[in-house]
């Protein structure tokens, strides 16, 4: 009979247990996908690339702050380094003498102005799922 207390009980303290986060949680922040026909149903401004599906990816610099980037359909795995959207992304990429190995997708005079606050949002969203695991 004890056995059959054991099992359950086990699970439930597993269940339980902290998670700790591995460190790279702290520099990556997570990204969103957009696409161009479902950005005008969200947003009051023009798509602001020029291929139809993409993601905005948020990270973080110790130095510069927050950047976003975007990064086309087929072109975000870590091998790819998207194009900057803030100074901030600019700056590191900059800095760490990187540049942007996706194929050109900023629409030319585009308003990144929503791009970019998409992108912020991913980075706030994230602060805010770590603050409540670090709070666990």
């Amino acid at each position: 009979m004890n056995k059959l207390f054991l099992g359950p009980a086990l699970l439930l303290i597993i269940a339980c247990t902290d998670v700790t986060l591995e460190h790279d949680d702290n520099y990556g922040a997570g990204y969103i996908s957009v696409s161009e026909a479902l950005w005008p149903t969200e947003h009051a401004k023009p798509y602001p690339f020029t291929v139809p599906y993409g993601e905005i990816s948020c990270g973080s610099h110790p130095n510069f702050g927050r950047q976003v980037y975007f990064e086309p359909k087929g072109f975000t795995d870590e091998s790819y380094i998207g194009t900057p959207l803030n100074k901030s992304a600019v700056d590191a990429l900059n800095q760490a003498s990187m540049r942007p190995n996706v194929p050109y997708s900023v629409k030319e005079g585009a308003d990144l102005s929503e791009a970019i606050e998409v992108g912020l949002m991913v980075c706030d969203e994230h602060q805010e799922m770590l603050d409540s695991n670090n709070n666990l």
